[in-house]
């Protein structure tokens, strides 16, 4: 099995992304994952732009990593310095990282146009800048910059740049598709160029996702010789982002049989994507190819029937390889086998001939008709399976006897919600007002104000997400509305869905299953002990 380096810039170029900013802790958190990842790089960042880049290669050293070597990135040297009295690269120095990479211009519009210098003194740069860098480190990279682009204008000086970084020392010259709009055939026919014009070089690849080709451009480049793949977890970077390493990584692995790291370290490769997004408060998206909820999710029956008799039919790979899991949706596009299957992962005893399924299923299709949508809301439809075996019975927890709600002002002007629940519970009745930030909220803090004194684990359910969307059907404010809730305690996450035409009564219903969901599984854990 030959050998490819990963090179992870999350902690650097991922934090130009919007949205998406670290604090020293968080760096310090993510490096530690990347480390039990395998990953065999890590650029911790710019230590002459920023004193919190300067003061996590400080404190990355109290910890001892097992698999990476940290990398300081900056550029080459000011055109109006020396290398020895450059302010960037003594901070790079200073750093004290076993390896160091620079940028440096490929693209003579850049150096034209950006730097307004000569091209030959950009050269001079280049080589000066890492014949000084190169004593002081175990690896030198040297990112040329703007290199496809640049080649596609002027191919003899982007060439002549690449000959400065590999006679100046550098160990890896890495050709970075900066502007991400570089084509996979385009990039092949470019990098074959290279290795014409450069037979004994060592390249890596930087790959931009503006074209959405880079995990393609970083593979294509790979399998033309590229010993070095930078990216980042999720694909965060700048405007669209890099090549995505969740892709990469599995890729290399599982389909081009590379070994950049271990079927261990593959295995959290999940768990470290969303340790990312969850790190920083977002969403992780679904979609994302090997990592995300939806990559091994299965919808139609069709799909379902055959993915039980062999999962190869509809995956490319298996997903525990990369620490992911199968998930069998329900929806109206839902067979018999579909509902069996939900049955068995969630413990429900079903026979595939027992009436109780046809049942099951023609009540979700009328349920989903009218605009409930259980792929993303299982634990909705979960409760229902439950209750159709005889297992739940909702008012042996709790049953709502009436709700009020009002909006009104402070005398500040402040809205303020104000909700007033009954509920009966196991043959008490509670009645509990809460204010609120709006009527959702004042609704959630007033059903827990009345359910804690019976249920007091109900604080350790959190509600995570609240979202609305108006239904097509009926236009205007006549139509219906579907609310999706994502709760969270300390073992896991559900989510639940309400429909209605009136917003409150969606958002109740959803509500209701959310904590019904959480009060049936605590049942459950009690029953077991």
């Amino acid at each position: 099995m030959g050998q490819v380096e990963i090179y992870d810039t999350t902690l650097r170029d991922g934090t130009q992304a919007e949205n998406f900013s670290l604090q020293l802790e968080d760096k310090l958190k993510i490096a530690q994952k990347l480390d039990e990842l395998g990953v065999q790089y890590i650029e911790g960042g710019w230590p002459g732009s920023n004193p919190k880049d300067a003061l996590f290669f400080k404190e990355i050293k109290r910890y001892p990593l097992k698999n990476t070597i940290i990398v300081a990135f900056g550029s080459t040297h000011h055109p109006k310095y020396t290398p020895e009295i450059d302010p960037n690269l003594n901070a790079l120095l200073e750093a004290r990282t076993e390896a160091i990479t620079i940028f440096g211009k490929s693209w003579d519009l850049h150096v034209k146009d950006a730097l307004k210098i000569s091209l030959e003194r950009n050269l001079e740069i280049i080589e000066n800048s890492l014949r000084f860098l190169r004593p002081h480190v175990k690896k030198l990279f040297y990112d040329a910059e703007h290199f496809f682009d640049g080649f596609k204008d002027n191919p003899q000086y982007a060439i002549a740049t690449l000959k400065k970084a590999r006679d100046a020392g550098a160990h890896c010259i890495v050709l970075c598709d900066t502007n991400g709009g570089t084509l996979p055939f385009e990039l092949a026919e470019i990098i074959t160029q290279v290795k014409r014009a450069i037979p004994e070089i060592d390249f890596g690849i930087h790959a931009h996702n503006d074209a959405e080709c880079a995990v393609a451009n970083s593979l294509m480049a790979v399998h033309l010789g590229a010993s070095q793949v930078q990216g980042t977890i999720n694909g965060v970077g700048e405007r669209c982002g890099n090549a995505n390493l969740c892709s990469v990584i599995p890729a290399l692995k599982l389909k081009m049989g590379l070994g950049c790291i271990s079927d261990t370290q593959l295995a959290r490769l999940t768990y470290i994507s969303r340790y990312v997004t969850e790190l920083l408060n977002l969403p992780h998206p679904s979609y994302l190819p090997y990592v995300g909820r939806s990559a091994f999710a299965h919808k139609g029956g069709v799909h379902v029937s055959a993915v039980q008799r062999n999962p190869r039919t509809y995956e490319h790979v298996p997903p525990e390889k990369v620490g992911n899991i199968r998930r069998i949706l329900i929806s109206d596009l839902s067979g018999k086998s579909t509902i069996l299957s939900k049955a068995k992962e969630w413990g429900i005893d079903l026979e595939s001939d027992a009436p109780k399924v046809q049942q099951i299923l023609k009540e979700l299709k009328k349920l989903e008709s009218q605009g409930l949508q259980f792929d993303v809301a299982e634990e909705s439809f979960k409760l229902r399976m439950y209750e159709a075996e005889g297992r739940l019975k909702r008012d042996n927890f709790f049953k709502l006897l009436t709700y009020r709600v009002q909006d009104y002002n402070t005398l500040e002007g402040r809205p303020v919600a104000e909700a007033e629940v009954w509920v009966e519970v196991k043959g008490a009745e509670r009645h509990a007002i809460s204010l609120g930030q709006g009527p959702v909220n004042a609704l959630d803090k007033a059903l827990r104000k009345a359910l804690e004194e019976f249920y007091p684990y109900l604080r350790e359910m959190t509600l995570m997400d609240y979202r609305v969307r108006v239904l097509p059907g009926t236009s205007g404010t006549e139509a219906k509305i579907r609310v999706l809730i994502e709760s969270k305690d300390k073992d896991c996450v559900w989510h639940t869905v309400g429909v209605s035409h009136d917003i409150l009564e969606a958002s109740l219903n959803a509500l209701m299953d959310s904590i019904m969901y959480k009060l049936f599984r605590e049942d459950l854990k009690q029953r077991e002990c």
